[in-house]
């Protein structure tokens, strides 16, 4: 399968769609049936947390998800919030984020981190190449 790519506007209602479009495409994929709860914790959690920060930064521009199945399933959640809006969380591994103490600023971006530490075993959180925002990376390994 090629990647699976979904905008939406930064809305809360459009969550729900991209964690159903997403599961969709993990268990199409073939993602564990026990992993696909995860997945859609997971994207959910990601997604909410760009949502989050596109109001509080009032960007009207479009949350993006793209999922692919090359060797394992990957969701990419990216934001165009300031990077600042990361506040150094973005440099720190996925066990870093998980024990990370956080302050009333980081509450968007941290608990959702620590959250999504819980749910991935394969995490990244980085700067996006193409400019002004943050790349939520997950990945889940493709097996029955």
């Amino acid at each position: 399968m090629a990647t699976v790519r979904l905008s939406f506007s930064p809305a809360p209602v459009h969550v729900r769609t991209a964690r159903l479009v997403g599961v969709a495409v993990a268990r199409r994929a073939g993602v564990r049936e026990d992993l696909l709860d995860e997945v859609r914790l997971a994207i959910g959690e990601a997604c909410t947390r760009a949502v989050a920060l596109h109001h509080q930064y009032g960007l009207a521009e479009p949350v993006l998800v793209e999922m692919s199945d090359s060797g394992a399933y990957a969701v990419r959640v990216v934001d165009r919030a300031p990077i600042e809006a990361g506040l150094g969380l973005a440099a720190l591994n996925a066990d870093e984020l998980a024990n990370e103490a956080l302050t009333d600023e980081a509450l968007t971006t941290g608990v959702g981190f620590a959250l999504l530490a819980g749910f991935v075993e394969d995490l990244q959180v980085r700067p996006v190449a193409e400019g002004v925002g943050t790349e939520v990376r997950m990945v889940w390994p493709i097996g029955r």
